[in-house]
């Protein structure tokens, strides 16, 4: 299951996405995100999946690493599909004692589980298709205005990437602590939840030591080579837009805009 979690990790590839400016990939993105909750019309989902699967097909990821990232959260998906589906009131298909299904939670079930599955893989194509540090220059290019009124717009980029930077790790540190404990005779699989949640203490409790003392370190690290922040540092690959980038803006403004079409025509 931990191997299965792709967020936060980089796919080296050779190719269109790859080679875009973070700042494009990081509008884009927004726009998705934006666009999968607030259109709900077959047609626009038709769209929707049609743009997502170019995108996925332009960037050479392969699709089975990108659906193995979904593992990870199909208990998410199980549980918010049932919310909608027993809590939502209207027009009742099935009834049983005082669990009821409506027609208009079963839509909002598929609706919710796709809108989860699509925002899970539309953010994976950007930070698959980015390194880090790309993340936190672009992000920080991107709300640079934002200065102007004294947001910390460099700290909150660097929090990011460390946050980021951090997700490979503490799996990959959680791998070996459960195989440590696995070797000591710990069962993480059988028994009821309960039972599931107490055999996770022994591997929490070293996580968070583990991930502390990484965090400390790294502080220690930052205060020794006297870093104060963005302010007066310069970068070694400064972001420039290419013509490649100016087409991915007006593919992606010409994306929402058709969605914006159906939505008012349809």
């Amino acid at each position: 299951m931990l191997r299965d979690i792709t967020l936060g990790q980089y796919y080296p590839a050779d190719s269109v996405i790859h080679k875009l400016d973070p700042r494009t990939k990081l509008f884009a993105t927004l726009l998705f995100i934006i666009s999968v909750f607030s259109f709900d019309g077959i047609v626009g989902f038709i769209v929707m999946t049609a743009f997502l699967f170019g995108v996925i097909a332009l960037s050479k990821v392969p699709l089975s690493f990108m659906l193995r990232g979904l593992k990870a959260i199909m208990i998410l998906l199980v549980i918010a599909g049932l919310f909608n589906l027993f809590l939502t009131p209207g027009q009742v298909l099935w009834s049983i004692w005082k669990i009821h299904i409506t027609r208009e939670g079963l839509r909002n079930a598929v609706l919710m589980t796709i809108r989860m599955v699509y925002l899970i893989m539309g953010s994976s194509v950007m930070t698959l298709t980015t390194t880090p540090n790309q993340l936190t220059d672009g992000l920080e290019k991107a709300l640079k205005p934002l200065q102007k009124i004294n947001v910390p717009v460099h700290e909150i980029a660097m929090m990011m990437s460390i946050a980021l930077r951090f997700i490979p790790i503490l799996i990959e540190e959680t791998d070996k602590i459960m195989k440590a404990q696995m070797a000591r005779g710990a069962d993480f699989e059988t028994g009821g939840l309960v039972k599931k949640a107490k055999n996770m203490v022994p591997l929490l409790v070293p996580l968070f030591v583990s991930a502390f003392r990484r965090a400390n370190d790294l502080a220690l690290a930052m205060e020794a080579r006297c870093y104060v922040g963005g302010e007066g540092r310069t970068k070694m690959i400064p972001l420039v837009y290419h013509k490649v980038d100016r087409l991915a803006y007006v593919v992606v403004i010409a994306y929402f805009v058709l969605l914006m079409v159906i939505k008012v025509v349809l």
